[in-house]
């Protein structure tokens, strides 16, 4: 079982106009997708973006944006740097990876001085 989390890597607030309510009290947010499991973390290369007017609430979707929002959305993309994608093995992959070579190699000496036989 893995959790998704969007980690936020930029945000800005803009002074363009909402296509809703026209109030000039925006913010962009930039995400990166982080995967956790029991075994490992990974960090992904998938950057999701949003535009949201803090005045009446509403997600400001791409198929409403003025000319002004779609340059200041390239604008800030171009500032936005993702953290490389990785893959971080947790402290229980560690621990069952010990446990899993401690066993192999007990059982591989104990069938050579012939306490262990097939």
């Amino acid at each position: 079982m893995t959790r998704e989390k969007l980690v936020v890597i930029k945000e800005a607030d803009l002074t363009n106009n909402c296509p809703e309510c026209y109030n000039q009290d925006l913010k962009i947010s930039f995400c990166q997708k982080h995967k956790y499991g029991r075994f490992f973390d990974r960090i992904t290369n998938e950057v999701s973006h949003k535009i949201k007017c803090n005045k009446c609430d509403s997600l400001i979707y791409p198929v409403n944006w003025t000319e002004d929002i779609e340059r200041i959305f390239e604008y800030y993309q171009k500032m936005v740097i993702p953290k490389k994608p990785s893959l971080k093995f947790t402290s229980l992959f560690y621990i069952l990876l010990v446990s899993l070579i401690i066993s192999v190699g007990a059982g591989v000496y104990l069938f050579n001085i012939g306490i262990i036989q097939f």
